[in-house]
């Protein structure tokens, strides 16, 4: 099995390692002895415990019976499950459709209450139009080339949208340039620039902008989604990263505020979006 590729993903698996040894130390087996009950090489347990491969599923049963702590198995497995979720392949989690991508997100955004995006060069989803929705799914299926359901992917985010009517908080931030990244051609986007001027009025939605045309001492960086204190989501050309490590949520917190530091807000933000709205004719 390939570990994941995110600092959270390293630190969880060193954490894993950690609680694996301490069941075999509770045994009273070394580890060359662990092995030979298991039949294996003596650096398999040896890289498991130091984080350096993850264990399938048969591993850690093996692990536990091996060391009479059968009980054990079930927290263990479900904990590796959850490391190898931190960091997946689209064409994993977009495998059996866009739908069932979109659905998969919903059990977190129904238990967070504030919402800090950060997107430098699209909309993000709270404040989409569904033809913006429509334009960005399709280009995402054609270009990873996917089953074809991305009307009822529309309709799953447009579902999920409704939560900026509850009482919760969204804090999105984008850089001017997301207002001039057209997807679906002028009119798509001009209707999603006037939308997104509406949901300012939201109560529960503060939209600032980051203007290109600024002194920055902090670059654009990767779009994040960060949700309460306790997740952080990236999306990579590649892969879906979840971050959950303390230290890095904090930077990723730290970053937040200093992006928003440098945007405009209100009557400034209106403004630039406005502008953008001028350039599409």
């Amino acid at each position: 099995m390939k570990p994941p590729a995110s600092s959270s993903a390293q630190e969880a698996r060193k954490a894993l390692g950690k609680r694996l040894a301490e069941i075999r130390e509770a045994a009273g087996l070394t580890k060359r002895a662990l092995s030979a009950k298991l039949d294996w090489h003596e650096s398999k347990a040896s890289r498991f415990e130091s984080g350096t491969r993850a264990p399938s599923e048969r591993d850690l049963r093996a692990w536990c019976r091996v060391c009479e702590a059968d009980s054990l198995a079930d927290d263990l497995v479900k904990t590796a499950r959850g490391i190898e979720g931190m960091y997946v392949e689209w064409h994993k989690m977009e495998g059996d459709g866009l739908k069932w991508a979109q659905e998969s997100a919903l059990p977190l955004w129904e238990r967070t209450q504030h919402f800090r995006f950060y997107s430098p060069s699209l909309i993000p989803g709270p404040v989409q139009t569904a033809s913006y929705i429509k334009a960005l799914l399709t280009s995402i299926r054609n270009r990873r080339g996917l089953i074809d359901d991305v009307d009822a992917a529309v309709e799953v985010r447009l579902e999920k949208q409704k939560i900026v009517y509850t009482p919760r908080t969204f804090v999105i931030l984008l850089e001017e340039s997301a207002l001039y990244n057209r997807i679906g051609g002028t009119d798509v986007m001009a209707g999603q620039l006037g939308y997104l001027i509406s949901a300012m009025a939201l109560p529960t939605v503060s939209i600032g902008i980051i203007p290109r045309d600024i002194d920055r001492p902090l670059m654009p960086v990767e779009g994040f989604f960060m949700f309460d204190d306790h997740t952080v989501k990236v999306e990579l050309v590649s892969a879906h990263l979840t971050v959950v490590q303390k230290h890095e949520l904090a930077m990723y917190a730290r970053t937040f505020t200093e992006l928003h530091e440098h945007a405009v807000i209100g009557s400034a933000a209106r403004e630039l979006i406005t502008r953008a709205i001028e350039s599409q004719g």
